[in-house]
C-alpha cells in the first residue's frame, strides 16, 4: 500500500510540475507592426519658421515643443558650455514676466515649461492641458523671443554649473566619455565635452547676449504641436507669437572629421576597483542607406539585454553589471561605442572579449535566429517609442535635423526586418573594425598598463 502510495504522489509531483511549466511558458510574441506616423498639418511663417501640428490620442492634453538649430556645436573653443548658460538665463524671466511668473503660469495651465541645450539644437516646450494650447504658444514665445537675462541670477548659475563640472569631471563615465571625444574629434565643438573652470566663471551677460543674438532666430526654429487641440486657435496663436519675429542667423552647419585610425587614452585614477572602457569608431550617421544595417548590426552585437556581448561580458564571465553599446548621432555624425565599468584585475580580459566578439561578427553571419530575435526588439521599441506626444516630437525633430523624409519613421520596421544575417556580417567588417578603434580607459595605471599593452597604441598618456 506505501509503495502505490508513493506511486501515486510522485505521479501527481510529476504531472503537476508539468502543468506548471506549461503555465509559465509565456505566449510566442506576434511581429511587430509598422509604425504609422499621424496625420500632420503643416505652414511656414514668412520670416522662415516651419510649425507642425499633429492631431494624436484621445487625453485631453497637449505638447508644444520650439525646436532652435543651437547648441554646443555653435560654441568656440573658449565658449564651451556657453549655450548651456545661455539655457539656464532663458529660464529666469522675460522682459514682461519674471521667472516666478512663467513658472506658476504654467502650472496653472496643468504643466511647466522646460529648456534644453544639446549638441545640435536647443527645445523650448510644455505639455499642458488641451484648452491651455494657445496660451502655452504665447508663454513660449515670450521665453524665446524675449528673453530678460538678468544679470542679478548670471553670478548664481555660474556657480550651479561650476557645481555640476566638479561632480561630472569626478565620475570616471564623464571623465572617459571626456577623452573618447577629445581623440575622435580634435579641434571639434563635439570633442570639447567639459570647460575649464576658469572659463566658466569668466563668462560674462554680454558674453550671453552676444551668443543668444548670433545663433537664435526664426529661420533657425521649428515648432512641433502634437495632441488634442484646436488647429484653428494654434495656427492663430503661434502666428501671433512668431509673425513679427526677426529671420535673424541662418544656419550654421560644421561637419566634424572624425579620428577613425587606432588611439588611445587613459586617465589615471590611483587606487580604482574598476576601469572604466570606452572603445569605439565613426561609422554612418542616418542619412546613409545602409544606416538601419547599422542599428540592427549594433542591437545584435552590444546594444540589447541579450546582445553578444553583454551575454558574454556580464552573464558568462561576470565581468561587469551593465555594458552596453550604441550609434551615438549628431549632424552628419556617427560613431560606434561600446562602454563598460568593470572590475581592475580583468580590464584586459573584459576588452580582449568586446574586440573578440566584434572580430566574430564580423568574420561569421549570426543564426537567422538570432537576428530574428533581435529585429522583434527593435523595432518593438521602436513602436513603443513612438506611442506618445513626445515621442512623436523627438521623431519628427530628428527627421528635421538631418533632413529625413517621412518614409524613415513609416519604413523603419520593414528595413529592420530586411536586414539579413550577411549584411549585419559585411556592415560589422566594413565599419566596426577594431585595428582602427579608439580606446578611452579611467582606471588604475599601475594595474591596467600591463594588462592592455597589445592595444595601447600609441603608449597611453596619463591625465
Amino acid at each position: 500500500m506505501r509503495t502505490i502510495i508513493r506511486t501515486i504522489a510522485a505521479a501527481i509531483i510529476v504531472l503537476s510540475t508539468v502543468a506548471q511549466a506549461q503555465k509559465q511558458l509565456p505566449p510566442e510574441g506576434g511581429v511587430p507592426r509598422d509604425f504609422k506616423l499621424p496625420q500632420k498639418q503643416q505652414f511656414t511663417l514668412p520670416n522662415g519658421l516651419e510649425v507642425t501640428m499633429v492631431p494624436y490620442g484621445s487625453v485631453p492634453k497637449v505638447t508644444v515643443t520650439v525646436v532652435i538649430r543651437f547648441g554646443n556645436i555653435n560654441e568656440k573653443e573658449n565658449e564651451v558650455w556657453l549655450a548651456d548658460i545661455v539655457g539656464d538665463l532663458m529660464k529666469e524671466g522675460t522682459k514682461t514676466r519674471a521667472a516666478q511668473q512663467v513658472a506658476t503660469e504654467a502650472a496653472s495651465m496643468g504643466g511647466d515649461v522646460a529648456i534644453n541645450v544639446g549638441p545640435d539644437i536647443t527645445t523650448v516646450g510644455g505639455d499642458v492641458l488641451s484648452e491651455f494650447g494657445p496660451k502655452l504658444v504665447g508663454l513660449i514665445g515670450d521665453i524665446i523671443r524675449n528673453p530678460l537675462f538678468p544679470e542679478s541670477e548670471l553670478a548664481r548659475l555660474k556657480k550651479d554649473r561650476v557645481r555640476q563640472l566638479s561632480v561630472q569631471k569626478a565620475q570616471p563615465g564623464s571623465l572617459a566619455l571626456e577623452e573618447f571625444r577629445r581623440m575622435m574629434y580634435p579641434d571639434h565643438p563635439y570633442g570639447r565635452v567639459f570647460p575649464s573652470q576658469e572659463s566658466l566663471e569668466k563668462y560674462s551677460l554680454s558674453d550671453v547676449r552676444e551668443f543668444y543674438k548670433n545663433n537664435v532666430g526664426a529661420q533657425r526654429t521649428s515648432m512641433y504641436i502634437a495632441g488634442k487641440f484646436d488647429s484653428k486657435a494654434i495656427e492663430a496663436a503661434v502666428r501671433e507669437a512668431f509673425s513679427s519675429w526677426e529671420k535673424g542667423p541662418a544656419v550654421y552647419v560644421n561637419v566634424p572629421k572624425p579620428v577613425a585610425k587606432k588611439s588611445f587614452g587613459l586617465v589615471e585614477r590611483p587606487g580604482a576597483p574598476q576601469s572604466t572602457i570606452y572603445v569605439g569608431i565613426p561609422v554612418l550617421n542616418p542619412i546613409d542607406k545602409d544606416y538601419v544595417k547599422m542599428a540592427v548590426t549594433n542591437s545584435l552585437l552590444g546594444g540589447s539585454f541579450a546582445s553578444r556581448i553583454t551575454s558574454n561580458i556580464r552573464e558568462k564571465k561576470g565581468y561587469t553589471y551593465s555594458p552596453y553599446s550604441q550609434v551615438s548621432t549628431r549632424y552628419r555624425d556617427a560613431y560606434w561605442v561600446e562602454v563598460a565599468d568593470v572590475g581592475t584585475d580583468v580590464t584586459g580580459a573584459a576588452l580582449k572579449e568586446i574586440l573578440g566578439e566584434v572580430n566574430r561578427l564580423g568574420t561569421e553571419a549570426p543564426p537567422a535566429d538570432e537576428l530574428k530575435g533581435i529585429q522583434n526588439y527593435l523595432a518593438g521599441t521602436f513602436v513603443l517609442q513612438n506611442s506618445t506626444r513626445q515621442g512623436i516630437i523627438g521623431q519628427l525633430t530628428n527627421l528635421r535635423l538631418h533632413g529625413l523624409p517621412d518614409e524613415y519613421l513609416t519604413n523603419y520596421v520593414k528595413k529592420v526586418f530586411a536586414v539579413t544575417p550577411e549584411e549585419v556580417r559585411q556592415m560589422t567588417q566594413k565599419y566596426l573594425r577594431t585595428d582602427d578603434m579608439i580606446l578611452s580607459i579611467v582606471g588604475d595605471k599601475k594595474k591596467v598598463e600591463e594588462q592592455i599593452k597589445d592595444y595601447a597604441t600609441p603608449k597611453p598618456e596619463s591625465k
